[in-house]
């Protein structure tokens, strides 16, 4: 298993947690990330991710919303709706290639979904790669206007 993988598989862990229960996520996932992934650079790959998706998770959720197709997020399995969420996030804010999150999107809903959630996350996934410009903007902030001005 790659590393950065790896690095995914324990943030969705933690995600997951979080949207089962909340109040975990006052808990500092610190001591988890270092135990399961030992490497520094690896541990803030997933804290990253982690703390990226928790502060942009309304933004993240109406994007699915927008593009699961007679499924709202609050329907989704809770293992989906945290591999999505990871996922989406990392289009909008990062340089991986849109094929390597979409196939490590898989591969996780293969591993901790259900026997339909590669598909499932696969066709959601593919509407988001297909406008991943439009993820990107979602995430832009506005400029602040000029007070002068």
């Amino acid at each position: 298993m790659s590393t950065r993988r790896r690095a995914r598989e324990v943030a969705l862990q933690v995600l997951f947690q979080f949207d089962l229960n909340p109040a975990a996520a006052a808990v500092d996932s610190g001591p988890f990330l270092r135990a399961r992934l030992r490497l520094p650079p690896l541990v803030a790959f997933a804290r990253a991710l982690i703390e990226g998706v928790v502060e942009e998770r309304d933004r993240i959720d109406a994007l699915l919303d927008l593009r699961s197709e007679h499924w709202r997020i609050s329907r989704m399995a809770a293992t989906d709706r945290a591999v999505l969420r990871l996922a989406v996030y990392e289009l909008a804010q990062s340089e991986t290639p849109g094929a390597v999150i979409v196939d490590e999107a898989i591969e996780l809903a293969r591993r901790y979904g259900g026997a339909g959630s590669p598909a499932f996350v696969a066709g959601i996934l593919g509407r988001c790669l297909n406008d991943r410009s439009q993820l990107r903007q979602a995430f832009e902030v506005p400029a602040v206007a000029d007070a002068d001005g």
